[in-house]
């Protein structure tokens, strides 16, 4: 409330003048001496009020401020003599009065009667009020701000008291510096790596290894040991791991640098478990992170974190695993799982593609060998493989693939849900279907995101594998057919053969030995390479939208990015091609291709392994792999969204150009 009583004092001198002013006016058309005479105390009159006016603007809040009308000198006292600051505002949140201790501690000594409190302390006052105080830093040092009001005289004050909690937030970060966090480091496949090294390059690459291992260590207070060949367990203090996350593990790039063979670069995959309340429950936390961390590909730490994981590194593209042990043990367990299950169901992603359809249509011949009846959940509608549904639906004669409400209709206990080409709750073709599932399996190949499916009694999930259609091929080798010559149809091998035909870009992406051992298992099984390319063949109406999206790319560094700006029934299938077809250009290392579809913005990222396109699209809400990603944006045009994707670009070329100076 302002203060009214210098507003009406002014009003009634005002009057006054204006009164004593026309009387002598009036009067010096009788007489101009006594006309002039009765004008003097008018003129007096007036200069009084402005000299008020000006005297009560410069000095009304010190007035106010010494509280000389509106606290009692006792209580005035009582407040100054308080070892805390203490503080008085106005309705406006000026400060019309304030203890010795706010002068020194808040005000740093200097006179700041009048002036409003957000110059000085940076707080919501709302905050405050709501819930009864609030923290605030102020000139090094962590206040707790309390609040309590009064009214005197129809005027409205907040008196603001600050309490000092510097000395208790230093202990607590103390403390909490000192907590120990457990680090599980990972040698990522050193025994595939060190399978036909020679033994003194064993011995030389273990002892750099070590060497590396022990300078991470130094100045950090902390110890490790190592407990198997290519694992190690360290406990650090909070506070020397927060320089370590400030660095950037300088040591993932470092280990690089050690090479079996000359050729072989080690990578590392580090697990941190931060912010546990007691040990056990930090190795919980750091094996859940050196999972995630083996789950995206390796060579990168992972950390834990309220709201999710923090990730570094990830910039290498893995070594491929060429030993098939867990595989054939997974074979087993899922042989007997479908065998001991009543129906099995067998769905993709969302948008399913020829991987996804592949992966499903191969996995079902084989369960269909074992005598069991077994669905694919599939809209057809958005699926981007049609034609490859039809072709399997009517070579195999029988009704295979349902929509995913029947499925979700006729889902009981026991029976198996087998989710494969993805382990993301969020993109699976039906969130239902897998919420009513009592038993699920997951089949995937992409880079672990953190959203993934973890109520599963099989995770089969090998990051390295170039397509789920490969990982499938494999599995079903070690089934046991009842049959020793039985064998799952051909349209189910040409599926099998098309999904890593895509997934690889005819075999030139992502491509390892054991990528070459299942096409040549399906070929045994019957797979033909002239159907296979069929599936491929586009019409000449988006073979045109494909060049025109290509044609309407700009470079960015060396990254192609084309937005198509148009609407057809075939987007979904024309954008990733012609994402693909960008990498073909001289000196580009990545393509981006933006469509959209309804209020979504669609990124399909493609690289050739030098640009990491799964982290460019993480930052940006999407995932995927190192070499193939995508992302959508809700809401948002395609011009900002472009906008969006090069800013993202271009801060992850700073990062990586930092990382190589380091």
């Amino acid at each position: 409330m302002k203060n009214k009583f210098p507003v009406l004092f002014l009003i009634m001198h005002l009057l006054l003048l204006a009164d004593i002013s026309a009387s002598a006016l009036l009067l010096m058309h009788y007489d101009d001496q006594i006309g002039l005479f009765c004008l003097i105390p008018a003129l007096m009159l007036a200069a009084g009020c402005i000299i008020f006016f000006f005297v009560y603007t410069s000095n009304s809040m010190r007035h106010i401020s010494r509280m000389n009308a509106h606290l009692e000198s006792s209580a005035a006292e009582y407040m100054n003599s308080l070892p805390a600051p203490v503080a008085v505002i106005d309705g406006e949140g000026r400060l019309v009065w304030y203890n010795q201790m706010f002068s020194e501690k808040i005000g740093l000594g200097q006179d700041v009667y009048g002036i409003a409190l957000n110059t000085l302390v940076k707080i919501d006052m709302k905050t405050v009020e709501e819930n009864g105080s609030a923290l605030c830093q102020l000139n090094g040092g962590v206040f707790r701000v309390a609040a309590e009001k009064f009214v005197k005289n129809d005027i409205a004050f907040t008196v603001l008291y600050f309490h000092d909690d510097t000395d208790y937030f230093s202990m607590k970060l103390k403390f909490e510096d000192s907590r120990p966090s457990v680090v599980v480091i990972n040698i990522d496949n050193y025994d595939d790596i060190m399978q036909n090294a020679k033994e003194s390059e064993k011995a030389q690459a273990s002892v750099k290894t070590e060497e590396l291992i022990e300078n991470f260590m130094k100045g950090t207070g902390g110890f490790i040991k190592k407990t198997s060949a290519n694992s190690f367990y360290a406990v650090i203090e909070t506070g020397k791991l927060r320089k370590i996350v400030e660095n950037k593990f300088k040591i993932l790039d470092e280990a690089r640098n050690i090479r079996i063979s000359g050729k072989y670069p080690l990578t590392f995959s580090i697990g941190v478990g931060h912010g546990a309340s007691s040990l056990e429950e930090s190795e919980r936390f750091a094996m859940q992170c050196l999972d995630m961390a083996l789950g995206r590909g390796g060579d990168q730490a992972v950390i834990k974190t309220d709201n999710g994981y923090r990730f570094f590194g990830g910039v290498s593209g893995g070594v491929e695993v060429r030993s098939r042990s867990k595989t054939r043990v997974i074979a087993n367990a899922l042989q007997d799982l479908i065998e001991n299950s009543h129906r099995i169901y067998i769905m993709g992603h969302r948008f399913s593609d020829l991987d996804a359809i592949g992966a499903a249509s191969g996995l079902a011949g084989a369960v269909t060998l074992l005598g069991k009846e077994v669905f694919i959940p599939i809209d057809r509608e958005k699926s981007l493989g049609k034609a490859l549904i039809d072709i399997v639906e009517r070579e195999t004669d029988r009704e295979l693939f349902i929509s995913p409400q029947e499925a979700e209709l006729d889902i009981e206990p026991d029976d198996l849900l087998i989710i494969v080409d993805t382990h993301n709750r969020d993109y699976i073709e039906s969130r239902k279907l897998y919420e009513k599932a009592k038993q699920v399996v997951v089949i995937d190949h992409h880079r672990k995101s953190v959203n993934f499916i973890d109520n599963t009694v099989i995770f089969c999930h090998e990051p390295h594998a170039s397509s789920a259609s490969e990982m499938v091929t494999e599995l079903i080798e070690y089934f046991r057919f009842k049959d020793d010559s039985a064998k799952i149809p051909p349209c189910c091998a040409d599926a099998l053969l098309a999904g890593i035909t895509l997934d690889t870009k005819n075999f030139v992406m992502r491509t390892g030995v054991r990528t070459f051992e299942a096409a040549a298992s399906l070929k045994k099984l019957g797979a033909d390479t002239v159907r296979v390319k069929s599936l491929f063949a586009d019409s000449i109406d988006s073979y045109r939208r494909k060049t025109q999206i290509v044609a309407s790319a700009n470079i960015h560094g060396r990254c192609a990015v084309a937005v198509a700006d148009f609407k057809s029934d075939d987007i979904r299938l024309v954008a990733p091609q012609a994402a693909d077809d960008l990498l073909g250009i001289s000196n580009v290392d990545a393509s981006f291709v933006l469509y959209k579809t309804g209020s979504t913005v669609n990124i399909s990222a493609r690289s050739l392994g030098a640009v990491n396109v799964q982290v460019i699209m993480e930052s940006l809400g999407g995932g995927g792999h190192q070499t193939m990603a995508a992302a959508q944006l809700e809401g948002i045009t395609l011009r900002d969204a472009s906008k969006m994707l090069v800013k993202a670009i271009e801060e992850r070329e700073d990062q990586s150009g930092n990382n190589a100076k380091g």
